[in-house]
């Protein structure tokens, strides 16, 4: 197959996803794309299992499938069943988008008749069937929007779009899921009608560096709960720490869902709030794929990597050399987040709430 049929000519594609929800809802576009180039393809989404819900109610792929194998050396038997699926499935076309050896390895030992993706490491470059070029400007770490980067990926295979929207689907049963855990806990008698939360997501997974100060969430908390707004403190699986200190250190009282939301109960959940306050972990881009008006801490990252969707978005950030730095912890002060102060974030958030413009301000 030639460079530019590959996609409307294969049969049969399988697709590796990222490990990461944001960087899986700004792939949508892409898979948008390539369905559309592929109308008629069988499709095969992979990536981890709690990440699968993501894509329910999109007409995107045709089957979901959970990785098994976790990478670095870790379940080596998940690697071997992984390999033994897609061998089985068949696929004459395979597109990596994490960069990681192990990713192209799986789809090579797997026989898939045609691996692409973009490469870094020499190893992932001989692993490949064919390299798509990466445009000069990105640099090593990639600073690109990831929806701009994934469609990149399906261009070099003709499926070409320039349609950067990410979009979202809620389902019957994930809304009953959210509605059961809402009736189960202190949010049950919340006013979604007339008076929505604004959810408050203090954590992230990348790690500590990424969050703005505990005592700052809780002031700006206790500010919005001042003024009549409810507030539900969100955290995910293992941030009940974080999550129980900006309760604790709060005057107010807020609501909280720690750890109890699935994905699909998590999409319910943003796109009934009326605003998300976060750092830039995963609950941001769900969010974004609703239209709900977010404010965005951004430390040690960049809003480069996810320049896109931001009509909606205030993004808060702070001009220091160090960054961004992309380290999970910071080895100094955490100037980064440390000197955007509550004032601010105030301002950011009364603004989001009272209409649709947002922008990028800087302390």
């Amino acid at each position: 197959m030639s460079r530019v049929q590959a996609a409307c000519e294969a049969k049969r594609i399988l697709i590796r996803l990222p490990n990461w929800l944001g960087d899986v809802v700004m792939s949508i576009p892409g898979l948008l794309a390539l369905r559309a180039a592929a109308p008629s393809a069988h499709i095969v989404a992979h990536l981890p299992a709690p990440l699968a819900p993501i894509l329910d109610g999109l007409d995107v792929v045709d089957e979901v499938w959970p990785v098994e194998f976790q990478g670095r050396g870790r379940n080596v038997g998940g690697a071997f069943s992984d390999i033994r699926r897609i061998d089985a499935g068949r696929f004459d076309l395979g597109l990596v988008i994490p960069e990681s050896v192990s990713s192209a390895l799986l789809m090579r030992l797997g026989r898939v008749g045609s691996v692409t993706g973009f490469a870094r490491d020499p190893l992932r470059r001989i692993l490949l069937n064919r390299v798509t070029p990466a445009k000069p400007g990105w640099g090593k770490r990639r600073l690109i929007a990831k929806e701009r980067f994934v469609l990149a990926l399906m261009a070099s295979l003709g499926a070409v779009s320039e349609d950067t929207t990410t979009r979202l689907v809620v389902t019957d049963g994930e809304r009953a899921d959210l509605n059961q855990v809402l009736a189960d806990s202190d949010c049950g008698d919340l006013d979604w009608s007339t008076n929505a939360p604004i959810v408050i997501a203090p954590g992230a997974s990348f790690g500590e560096a990424k969050c703005w100060p505990v005592e700052c969430y809780a002031e700006l908390s206790d500010r919005l709960v001042s003024d009549g707004i409810p507030v539900i403190l969100l955290a995910a699986p293992g941030e009940s720490e974080r999550i129980a200190a900006v309760r604790e250190a709060m005057k107010g009282d807020a609501k909280v869902l720690d750890g109890v939301l699935g994905i699909g109960a998590l999409k319910a959940l943003l796109s009934g709030a009326r605003a998300l306050v976060a750092n830039d972990a995963g609950a941001r881009h769900i969010a974004i794929a609703f239209g709900v008006p977010s404010v965005i801490f951004f430390g040690p990252t960049s809003v480069e990597k996810t320049a896109e969707n931001l009509s909606r978005v205030t993004v808060l950030e702070s001009q220091h050399e160090c960054r961004p730095c992309y380290l999970r912890d910071c080895p100094i002060d955490h100037r980064c987040l440390r000197s955007i102060d509550v004032d601010t974030a105030w301002d950011a958030t009364t603004t989001a709430l009272s209409g649709p413009g947002a922008g990028s301000m800087i302390s």
